[in-house]
């Protein structure tokens, strides 16, 4: 198997194990988040994970480019 094409493989594999119930609420968060049902605390959950992954897409993002064009 080529180089290139073991990355995209590896992110396959690991979005199929990754569980897909993630928990990313702080002590505080969940408290209040019990507090206010089922469906409130999966759309606060989602949006601290949201919050959460958007600054590392963006970064990796320009980093991929980066080393795109200094390895061309």
């Amino acid at each position: 198997m080529a180089r290139g094409s073991l990355l995209p493989v590896i992110l396959l594999l690991l979005i199929f194990f990754l569980p897909a119930d993630l928990s990313a609420q702080c002590s505080i968060c969940t408290k209040t988040a019990q507090q206010l049902g089922e469906r409130p605390a999966k759309a606060l959950n989602a949006g601290i994970i949201y919050l959460g992954l958007t600054p590392f897409l963006i970064i990796g993002y320009i980093g991929y480019r980066w080393w795109k064009d200094n390895n061309n």
